[in-house]
């Protein structure tokens, strides 16, 4: 009874075994092609990117996101030569299955890696949008400061205190970016204060010629001095002219050398830049006048004598 079994057992094997080896035997030229089919796409994967990657390091300036998509594109291409051959085999249900998991997959890695994900993929539209390079100067949600490194997920940006801040992409992509290296120029402002007893338009026109005069100020034409406000002491106008930038000298330099100019054409045409003046006035209702006060002194002072 055993034997019978066990004889049972072995023929079930066998015909499992020569079913499948006549199954194989069927398909070995399906298996041929679909083998040729995958090194074929391989190959193909490997050529176009390496073509991608010389391109694609032409256009972004993070050499990390250049790699990045060509190695997605190399993925792209093979799985799409893998799932050809698995169609030719007629494993139409394998193929659908594989794509579902790898959705789900995806998804789990998504919601798993969020922040990481996000990053990645502000960094990779500013690679192709580019609001800046390395080397531009940028002032975005706080950070103000030169553009030193562009990575995958954050950016380095060193600052004028000589600081390196490490910005996420994704607050770069989000927030408002201010680039002052796009136009290769910057204006800059000077307020300054003339007593009113002076002439608002005689100080305007030595002001400009001064800075005129300076090396660092281009456009002359649009060298400009408003008046801004009357304040408690002086009328306050604001000097605006534009430099290089980045460029020598740098922003802080050039303001530096607006300001002593100033203050010498206006000191050298008797034009005053006044302290702030304080008027007291006692006689206001309710108080007593300052004369009658000192009087008053003066009086209680003599009879006390």
């Amino acid at each position: 009874m055993e034997f019978e079994v066990i004889n049972q057992f072995w023929d079930l094997i066998h015909e499992k075994v020569e079913s499948w080896l006549e199954m194989g035997i069927k398909h070995l030229p399906n298996m041929v092609v679909a083998i040729i089919i995958v090194m074929v796409f391989a190959l193909i994967a490997r050529i176009a990117s390496r073509i991608v990657s010389k391109v694609l390091h032409r256009v972004f300036e993070s050499k990390q996101i250049a790699d990045l998509i060509t190695a997605i594109f190399k993925v792209i291409v093979f799985i799409a030569g893998l799932f050809i051959a698995l169609e030719f085999l007629g494993l139409t249900g394998t193929v659908t299955s594989l794509l579902a998991g790898a959705g789900i997959i995806g998804l789990a890695i998504g919601f798993a890696f969020q922040d990481m994900t996000e990053n990645l993929i502000a960094g990779i539209a500013m690679g192709i949008r580019k609001p800046f390079q390395i080397d531009d100067v940028v002032e975005a949600n706080g950070v103000f400061g030169t553009v030193k490194a562009i990575n995958l997920r954050n950016t380095i940006v060193e600052t004028f205190y000589g600081q390196l801040e490490i910005v996420p992409n994704k607050i770069l992509f989000r927030n408002i970016v201010t680039n002052f290296s796009t136009q290769g120029k910057r204006r800059v402002e000077v307020p300054v204060g003339i007593s009113y007893a002076d002439d608002v338009l005689e100080a305007e026109k030595v002001i400009i010629e001064a800075i005129n005069q300076q090396d660092f100020v281009i456009e002359h034409e649009e060298t400009a001095v408003y008046a801004e406000s009357f304040g408690d002491s002086s009328v306050n106008l604001l000097v605006w002219f534009w430099i290089d930038y980045p460029g020598e000298p740098g922003f802080m330099q050039a303001r530096s050398g607006a300001v002593n100019t100033i203050h010498k054409v206006l000191a050298k045409n008797d034009i005053l830049i006044p302290f702030p003046i304080r008027t007291l006035d006692f006689g206001a209702k309710g108080g007593e006048k300052l004369n009658t006060m000192l009087t008053n002194r003066e009086g209680s002072g003599s009879a006390n004598a």
